[in-house]
């Protein structure tokens, strides 16, 4: 079985498990206090918690969780939560030995954890874990919704109802998103399918819409740069007449500047193609501070940067319009 029949199975028992509950009934009970580590967690979870929580999120705009640690602030935060919910996959590395702890004390969820390994990337600098990033791919995304609603019905099992519901409702909006990006990206043409980032965040991006993904530096952004890896990408732009690379607002862009530079010394003019959301989203209160506009976003920027006439305002109107 393809790793796509695999997960289209799997979206198909995931959404058949939530269509039951077409009505969504009201819960008249104190909100649940839940902390969420990167915002795309703490989105999902205001999502499929509707009214029954409060979500707050340790990882705002321009975080990078590959190398964050608990603030005192956040230690106090979680130990008086519910529930504490945090992506795994070796994603908040720093954090990791303090959730074996809190476990012992608090609910604590390794959500994406939940997910089928078969689904998973390998990455040959990453030996024994997989990549973590599996927020960038949608069809990929959604299979830890069941995850988030279990945890959440463990402490409102009578919520279960309105949960089950929101994530139905979740779960078609990714659906139309995936829709969205798989037209959008297929207007770029297959020779210009080449997405050079900082880091590598995007192989399941890649994997889902046929691009050829190269980052500067590995799957964590711990990682160094070696110059020995920017004059192989500096070959790959010139080779490949590649017209952008791009930037990400939570890793530095010092990197990119010199694959730039180097371009543009051997005669090729490469422009940035514009700043993605990698590994954080955007600002709270905007539509791209939530997943569904962080994807838009990244879709929309990347697909006119490399050539494809798409509307730069994205798959509602809702984007700023600058790519």
């Amino acid at each position: 079985m393809t790793r796509e029949t695999h997960m289209s199975l799997s979206r198909r028992a995931v959404l058949a498990g939530l269509a039951a509950f077409a009505a969504t009934p009201t819960v008249a009970a104190s909100r649940l206090n839940i902390v969420a580590t990167t915002g795309m967690i703490a989105d999902m979870v205001r999502a499929v918690g509707g009214d029954a929580v409060s979500v707050t999120g340790l990882m705002g705009a321009g975080v990078d969780p590959h190398a964050y640690r608990q603030t005192r602030s956040d230690i106090v935060a979680m130990t008086r939560a519910d529930a504490t919910l945090w992506h795994g996959l070796y994603l908040e590395a720093q954090m990791e030995a303090f959730f074996a702890d809190l476990a012992r004390k608090r609910p604590v969820h390794a959500v994406a954890e939940t997910l089928d390994p078969a689904l998973l990337l390998s990455h040959e600098d990453y030996e024994g874990r997989y990549d973590p990033h599996v927020w960038m791919d949608p069809a990929l995304w959604v299979q830890i919704v069941p995850a988030v609603v279990d945890a959440l019905s463990e402490l409102r099992p009578d919520a279960r109802p309105v949960f089950e519901a929101n994530a139905a409702d979740f779960i078609a909006e990714a659906d139309a998103l995936a829709i969205y990006a798989r037209d959008t990206l297929a207007e770029v043409r297959p020779e210009r399918r080449v997405l050079l980032t900082a880091h590598d965040a995007f192989g399941y991006f890649g994997a889902a819409y046929d691009f050829d993904v190269l980052g500067i530096q590995g799957i964590s952004t711990e990682s160094e740069a070696g110059l020995n890896r920017i004059g192989t990408l500096v070959d790959t732009l010139v080779e490949r007449d590649l017209p952008a690379v791009f930037v990400e607002t939570s890793v530095s862009d010092r990197n990119i500047r010199a694959l730039v530079e180097g371009a543009a010394a051997r005669g090729h003019r490469v422009s940035i193609g514009g700043s993605l959301f990698s590994d954080a989203m955007g600002p709270d209160g905007t539509y791209e501070g939530t997943w569904l506009g962080m994807i838009d976003h990244n879709v929309t920027t990347i697909a006119r940067a490399l050539g494809a006439d798409v509307p730069a305002t994205g798959r509602l109107g809702k984007l700023k319009g600058s790519a």
